[in-house]
């Protein structure tokens, strides 16, 4: 099994899971004292995703979408039926129309895929919860128009979907892409977290704000 553990945070636990041919980091995020959780971004290979939810002991409580693309959310639906009818929340209702649209994502990548309707929206200034841990909602559009970010502000941690990378920053050149909103976004939500916040984002390895504040070309040298 593809599984990496991190802990990203104290009373938190994560273990990353590579998913779909994009190697989509499928994140199940957990309270190792509970054993309670989430899964994040089930894009697909939903036997692997469930041997690793076996093999750390978690419950999943709720599935979290970061935004719409297949490689994030193609395999929520039949997650959701695999694992009881647990709810699935986010992202922000502006991915309404790639989540009704996965089955045709699916059909263009050769991944198979079910279309989804998340059973809570997200909006900005909204918070989630994992574990009894609160997450602040940030809608970050720009990537895709409903893409969110997650922020544990007390235990300086976030989840941060393809809005930015170790590096780089989300692509923009796919349908209801926008880059002057996605760098707004990176400017004003993003980049104002303290240089200690540690992200997982959706491929690749995990950062620091700091890091990318430094050195991410993207990032450097950038003016509003």
């Amino acid at each position: 099994m593809a599984n990496t553990e991190k802990s990203p945070a104290k009373g938190l636990k994560a273990a990353i899971v590579p998913v779909t041919p994009f190697q989509q980091n499928c994140t199940l995020l957990w309270d190792p004292e509970t054993k309670t959780g989430a899964v994040v971004d089930p894009g697909g290979d939903l036997d692997a995703i469930e041997a690793a939810i076996a093999e750390v002991g978690m419950k999943p409580e709720k599935i979290l979408l970061t935004h719409g693309h297949i490689d994030h959310a193609g395999g929520a639906a039949e997650l959701r039926e695999r694992l009881g009818g647990i709810p699935i929340e986010g992202p922000h209702e502006h991915e309404r129309p790639l989540l009704d649209n996965l089955d045709k994502q699916g059909d263009a990548y050769g991944i198979p895929a079910r279309t989804v309707s998340p059973d809570r929206w997200l909006a900005d200034g909204d918070t989630v919860t994992v574990a009894g841990h609160t997450f602040d909602v940030l809608h970050c559009p720009g990537h895709s128009p409903g893409s969110v970010v997650l922020v544990n502000r007390p235990q300086r941690f976030a989840l941060m979907g393809d809005v930015l990378f170790q590096g780089s920053i989300g692509r923009t050149d796919l349908p209801m892409g926008n880059h002057e909103a996605l760098m707004k976004s990176i400017r004003t939500k993003v980049m104002a977290l303290p240089d200690e916040f540690a992200f997982i984002c959706g491929h690749g390895p995990t950062s620091t704000i700091g890091q990318e504040r430094r050195t991410n070309p993207f990032i450097v040298g950038d003016a509003a």
